[in-house]
């Protein structure tokens, strides 16, 4: 079964202001984008369990113009905001990391 980071062509993310974090998903293929959208794998839910956070805090939005989903997610090191003292990722590029090797169905 392939993984999302099989079908995507960019997932990537940064920062969607001080306390959230915007996750990219971009599709070369409008087959790979569909086929990801229909995955009964890639929910708000399975989003939340891997970012550890209440699935109401996962916004998921499809762009099927561009085959793209933005998701947006609140920081992971609490309300304190980018840069703040024990922030890891200033910019919030390295967050994408646990959605890459969900499977699609």
């Amino acid at each position: 079964m392939p993984t999302l980071g099989d079908l995507a062509s960019v997932i990537r993310s940064k920062n969607a202001g001080p306390f959230q974090v915007t996750i990219d998903i971009m599709f070369a293929a409008a087959e790979d984008y569909q086929r990801t959208l229909k995955s009964v794998r890639f929910t708000p839910a399975e989003i939340a369990r891997r970012y550890r956070i209440d699935e109401a805090q996962v916004a998921l939005i499809p762009f099927e113009r561009v085959h793209a989903i933005k998701i947006t997610i609140p920081r992971r090191w609490g309300s304190r905001g980018s840069g703040s003292m024990g922030d890891r990722d200033v910019y919030g590029a390295q967050q994408h990391g646990p959605l890459v090797d969900l499977e699609i169905d």
